[in-house]
């Protein structure tokens, strides 16, 4: 069974859909003992990074969720929800996350290089802020995350903050003018900065492999 923590910062009816599709157990639950019997956890998430935090501490069930990674059972984070997994975010302030993975949450508009337009004389410009559409992921270390799709296969972002000062962590990644860390993975926890359940055919393979994990 697949436990996806509900802690009242996502629509999770997509991701369950998604699960469903796949013929997988998958139970919402905000309950410890949810967390502790199943197989695998799912942490989504969408929104700013204090809110979510502070959602998720509220529940009771963050300690669970850490020993629960400790113990080895593999977790995936999803956009949001892989942000909260970092040390800290500069979202709005500086808040501390979860520190399941190495490295800290910035700002894709404060890194973007500044480009001309096509016609090479007009004022620099930058690619648009929210980071939202379809976009490539190039695997960048095998892993068995990406056993049923090809490096170019493309998944569906939504985002304005990004993963930094991670990269001994990346295993996939997508070019918006710098390199956006698509897919993270430190032991048994994964992220992804994009939303599998919103990826077509490419998607619901990565959510596949996921529950087919043993680390």
């Amino acid at each position: 069974m697949i436990a996806i923590i509900d802690y009242g910062v996502g629509n999770l009816f997509s991701l369950q859909s998604s699960l469903k599709f796949l013929g997988l157990q998958a139970a919402v639950t905000n309950q410890e003992q949810d967390l502790i019997a199943a197989d695998k956890i799912i942490l989504p998430g969408v929104g700013a990074f204090s809110d979510a935090i502070r959602k998720l501490r509220n529940t009771g069930i963050v300690d669970t969720l850490l020993t629960q990674a400790k113990s080895g059972k593999p977790i995936l984070g999803i956009c949001l929800g892989m942000q909260l997994l970092f040390d800290k975010s500069f979202e709005y302030g500086q808040h501390t996350g979860l520190g399941l993975i190495p490295g800290f949450i910035g700002s894709i508009q404060e890194d973007l290089p500044e480009r001309a337009s096509d016609g090479g004389e007009a004022q620099p410009y930058k690619l648009k802020v929210p980071h939202i559409g379809w976009n490539s992921l190039k695997i960048e270390k095998e892993d068995p995350i990406f056993k049923y799709i090809e490096s170019g296969d493309f998944v569906y972002y939504v985002h304005s903050y990004y993963a930094k000062e991670c990269s001994e962590n990346i295993i996939g990644s997508s070019n918006y003018d710098i390199q956006i860390p698509g897919v993270m993975r430190n032991k048994n926890v994964y992220g992804m900065q994009f939303h599998p359940e919103k990826s077509g055919a490419t998607g619901l393979n990565l959510l596949k492999a996921f529950n087919e994990i043993q680390v």
